[in-house]
């Protein structure tokens, strides 16, 4: 395997595109006498419409329509999880009735000749209200009276709790954040007879493909979603959103083309968020640092229209050894738009509460944290009793530890520093359940000796369409260069949704064994092409290297190229198909089943370094190392590019991301990328990132797991223990403040 292409640093496939700026993103592509629609959202977070003047909207110029709910078709609210694959972002429609359930709905949609026309007009629409007092934070509302919605236990943690001689009680907060991709939400919608097509930007094309036929009432084959290359959504595009029915009942009405995109501050009320997350955290533990009893009572809000749990009590179940645990989770209603998946999603804010709290235990028993870790090491999953799969976590801390130098901390607070500034050292445990869904590809080897890939899964920048390419190169032996590759239409055989790192562990084995298909029906041709060097010969006796067909015992160049033997038949090219992940469909050698007896999480750990400056209390991350076993690593430049970029996601998780909303109206004030603070350049570390590189077969062949939201899990927490050791100041509500830093200095 050493000469593979899997597992090497490759190159991105679809790079030259994107950096040469042909690369067609959701609202670029070129579509004739296209009509443009602009949203008129709602400016109250709870109430009703009493009236829409659009009168003086309608006389300006280039305005084709004003669609609101009274004048607007009728649309369906989707199957959701009644049916695969069919899961809204809202699941109202737009303009279902006269009701406003958070700031920013969509009331109106003005279409215009130009975008600056429609711009205008949406201004002049004048909407009148009954409003109500809106609930948009949870001190707002009474504590839920109703039974979790869902919890996890054993043991008897409330008994073992009062027993534990070493016990800590905090509450730590994550609040509101927002995805903020930089490509934003947008919709093209073109009608030909009683067909549509959607040009989108989704993380979830056959998913959008079944909503849009639920929602418009359309039978499938009669819609076609186009989504070839996604700007990033870090869980916002996963599902689709209301701006998408808009697009399409716009373009029915005016009978053209029509592209609705979202504008930067409706990215904060209309299209998902990661939802405030308060968990009140109890452990406790003997004098030697064994956890007796673990307690998490979460508390998150959801949206009035949708339920949407923000899952933490996994977490909590499985990553440390303790006989006696107990974690319950909340939802609360509010008036803020459906929350939806945001990188990590459950792990992210649980990791924040469970590792900051093993950091304050480890200074109660006077213990290096990372030893209260390794004594608590779960050598199974204690939540389920299964083993795992593949896990290496010992090996992930030893290494990070001696390559960070981890031994050489001063565990005393403030003691360690550099110039004028203080140095603080932190780390933490990351780790994510892996999961694969059902996927199909087609492969075909060409009579040009070049090879085709399709399914219609999706790359969201994280690099899928070069691990098709890999997985195809390294079955066929042709260079990558020569691997062409589909992805991002409806059109193509059905792929999963790229949300959950599970995207790569779902194709994987489909992309697998149809190239073993589309080599096998060469090979077949091969056999019985009647002048050809292998009439005669059993298949089993030829196999496929460097793109040559060749005897099993003899050399490649002995063998000839596949496409000769296409030219030979008369052939352009042969196919092989494959599905993987659909236990009644899957092939043999897929482990299907078999993955149940385990249980399959990619674990990590996050060391860091900050340095806080006390006069002008200026505090800066400047050191970060992931150690990550995250299974086989497919291509060692875009995993590292997907561990970095979380890593950087988490700095701005810790020290600066928060939407706040106005109390009075639900309005989210800081709605726009000058108020709402995301990392940058200047905020990245010196960072390093390590592959333990250990493939995980019982999830697939190449024993691969998914690695895009691992990064991200338990950077916040390894950020303010490291700020703790610094500053003696313990941050448990995001983001960290400067005032809450001047008391240190």
């Amino acid at each position: 395997m050493s000469s593979s292409i899997v597992g090497q640093a490759v190159t991105r496939i679809d790079g030259r595109l994107k950096v040469t700026g042909q690369a067609a993103y959701g609202v670029e592509h070129r579509i004739q006498n296209v009509a443009h629609g602009v949203g008129v959202s709602s400016t109250i977070a709870n109430g009703r419409i009493v009236r829409i003047d659009t009168s003086e909207a309608e006389k300006m110029p280039g305005v084709l329509a004003i669609l609101h709910h009274g004048n607007f078709d009728r649309m369906y609210r989707p199957a959701g999880s009644l049916e695969e694959m069919s899961r809204p972002g809202e699941s109202r429609p737009p303009f279902e009735d006269e009701n406003v359930y958070y700031y920013g709905q969509f009331v109106a949609l003005v279409i215009a000749n130009t975008f600056e026309q429609a711009q205008d007009a949406a201004s002049h629409v004048r909407v009148q209200y009954e409003a109500k007092r809106p609930f948009v934070r949870l001190e707002q509302v009474p504590a839920p009276n109703k039974s979790p919605d869902t919890q996890s236990s054993r043991g008897n943690a409330e008994a073992a709790l009062q027993q534990g001689p070493v016990k800590l009680d905090a509450t730590y907060v994550t609040p509101v954040e927002t995805h903020n991709p930089m490509e934003m939400h947008g919709t093209i919608a073109a009608w030909e007879g009683d067909k549509l097509t959607l040009y989108e930007t989704t993380q979830g094309v056959v998913n959008h493909h079944n909503v849009a036929s639920q929602v418009l009432g359309m039978p499938p084959e009669s819609i076609h979603i186009v989504s070839p290359f996604v700007g990033s959504g870090f869980g916002c595009k996963l599902f689709p959103w209301p701006h998408s029915w808009l697009a399409a009942a716009g373009a029915r009405h005016v009978k053209r083309p029509v592209k609705v995109a979202v504008p930067r501050t409706l990215m904060f009320t209309t299209v998902g968020h990661r939802p405030l997350v308060q968990q009140h955290v109890r452990l406790a533990a003997t004098q030697d640092g064994k956890l007796v009893a673990m307690m998490n009572d979460v508390l998150q809000h959801t949206s009035v229209v949708d339920e949407y749990l923000e899952n933490c009590v996994d977490a909590t179940s499985m990553l440390y050894s303790c006989p006696n645990v107990k974690a319950q989770q909340y939802e609360v209603p509010l008036n803020v738009g459906t929350p939806t998946p945001m990188r990590g999603p459950g792990r992210t804010p649980a990791l924040f509460a469970l590792e900051s709290a093993m950091d304050e235990l480890a200074i109660k028993l006077n213990m290096d944290p990372l030893e209260l870790r390794l004594r608590n090491y779960a050598e199974k999953d204690e939540s389920s009793g299964k083993p795992w799969s593949s896990k290496h976590l010992r090996d992930a801390y030893q290494k990070g530890a001696e390559r960070f130098g981890w031994s050489k901390r001063n565990p005393k607070v403030g003691s360690m520093r550099k110039g004028n500034e203080i140095l603080g050292w932190g780390m933490a445990t990351c780790t994510w359940p892996c999961h694969a869904a059902g996927a199909d590809v087609r492969v075909r080897l060409l009579s040009d000796g070049s090879a085709h890939a399709s399914c219609a899964t999706q790359d969201i920048g994280t690099g899928t369409y070069t691990v098709f390419a890999e997985i195809v190169s390294d079955k066929t032996g042709l260079p990558v260069e020569k691997v062409k590759v589909a992805l991002g239409d409806s059109s193509l055989p059905p792929g999963p949704t790229s949300g959950g790192s599970a995207a790569t562990a779902s194709v994987v084995p489909a992309i697998s064994k149809a190239t073993e298909n589309a080599i096998q029906a060469v090979i077949k041709a091969a056999s019985k092409a009647p002048q050809g060097p292998f009439h005669g010969i059993d298949p089993k006796q030829l196999k496929m290297t460097q793109g040559r067909i060749h005897i099993v015992d003899k050399s490649p160049d002995s063998g000839v190229p596949f496409q000769e033997i296409l030219a030979s038949q008369h052939l352009v090219g042969l196919d092989g198909k494959a599905t993987s992940g659909r236990e009644h469909r899957s092939y043999p050698g897929d482990p299907g089943p078999e993955r149940e007896k385990y249980s399959i999480h990619s674990f990590g750990a996050h060391f860091c370094e900050v340095a806080f400056d006390p006069e002008i209390v200026r505090l800066r991350v400047t050191r970060w190392l992931s150690v990550i076993d995250g299974g086989r690593i497919i291509n060692q430049k875009t995993a590292r590019n997907q561990i970095l970029g979380a890593v950087v996601m988490g700095i701005g998780m810790g020290m600066l991301e928060e939407t706040v909303y106005d109390p009075r109206t639900g309005h989210p004030i800081n709605n726009n990328f000058a108020d709402y603070m995301v990392a940058v350049n200047a905020d990245v570390p010196e960072m390093e990132c390590i592959f333990l590189d250990y493939p995980d077969t019982v999830l697939n062949e190449y024993g691969a797991r998914g690695i895009g939201e691992i990064g991200l899990t338990g950077c916040a927490s390894a950020i303010t223990s490291a700020t703790y050791h610094a500053t003696g100041i313990r941050v448990r509500e995001l983001p960290i403040r400067i005032e809450k830093l001047l008391a240190s200095a």
